[in-house]
């Protein structure tokens, strides 16, 4: 099974993270899978949006437990790349010419969080988590922080990014996460009404009022670039670090960090 699928109903992309059995975790595939599918819809002029979930019961659970693995035994260098490319997928989703829906199905963990900050708008059932939760493993937020700082503000994500609390959907909608929580069996509803609306606007002035907004807010594709960069060097470093491999290692071995004994 592919790690993402992509269908087409009418003028709306549904990009769908298929990895249920591990709640849409990524690992390499998944990074791929969403980038070249990205790329693929902005290419596309038949595309007017673009919905993203997960299958089953989540969204996105964050990493993935054997990907973790590999990137716990890797060099720093190999590290670095791999970030770049998570950075990437990233920084495509935020700049998609095409207006982009999260329909947040389940939980959202440390990337999940940052693809969803990466959509314009966001919808969650009611049940939804979220965590930004890297601290607790000697790490931090990184490649994903620029998004989800835009997305909540300074002042949220200072706390959120140390603390690496779960909270939930009403707390992700106070804070600017999402733009609507609603119960489980009105998702689909609430997902097209915001579809509909987005039928009704000229696709050319879509595009234009979405760079408008982010260049307003300081953001370009070139500059986040160079940011992405930087914040991959620096997930990389702690990867590697001594607190990285004891946290990384303590979570493998479902042990605790020596700052916890």
């Amino acid at each position: 099974m592919p790690a993402v699928e992509l269908t087409r109903r009418g003028t709306v992309a549904h990009l769908l993270m298929n990895r249920p059995e591990v709640h849409n975790a990524f690992d390499d595939a998944l990074i791929a899978d969403l980038t070249v599918a990205i790329d693929e819809i902005d290419a596309d002029p038949t595309v007017r949006a673009v919905v993203l979930t997960g299958a089953g019961a989540s969204f996105s659970a964050g990493a993935d437990l054997h990907w973790m693995r590999g990137m716990a035994s890797a060099s720093e260098a190999d590290n670095r790349a791999d970030s770049e490319r998570l950075a990437r997928l990233m920084r495509r989703l935020q700049f998609l010419s095409k207006p982009t829906v999260a329909r947040v199905n389940g939980a959202a963990f440390g990337g999940g969080v940052g693809l969803v900050a990466c959509c314009d708008i966001a919808v969650a059932a009611e049940g939804a988590k979220f965590a930004l939760s890297e601290v607790k493993l000697g790490l931090v937020p990184a490649v994903i922080s620029p998004y989800v700082i835009a997305a909540i503000g300074l002042r949220q994500a200072r706390r959120l990014f140390i603390t690496g609390e779960i909270f939930g959907a009403a707390a992700a909608h106070t804070i600017g996460l999402v733009h609507d929580t609603v119960p489980m069996e009105e998702l689909d509803s609430a997902v097209e009404r915001i579809l509909g609306l987005l039928g009704k606007g000229g696709p050319v002035a879509q595009r234009e009022a979405k760079q408008l907004a982010l260049g307003m807010g300081g953001m370009t594709e070139t500059a986040m670039e160079k940011v992405d960069t930087a914040n991959a060097a620096l997930i990389a470093r702690l990867r590697v670090s001594p607190e990285g491999q004891d946290g990384l290692s303590a979570f493998l071995n479902k042990g605790l960090p020596t700052w916890l004994t």
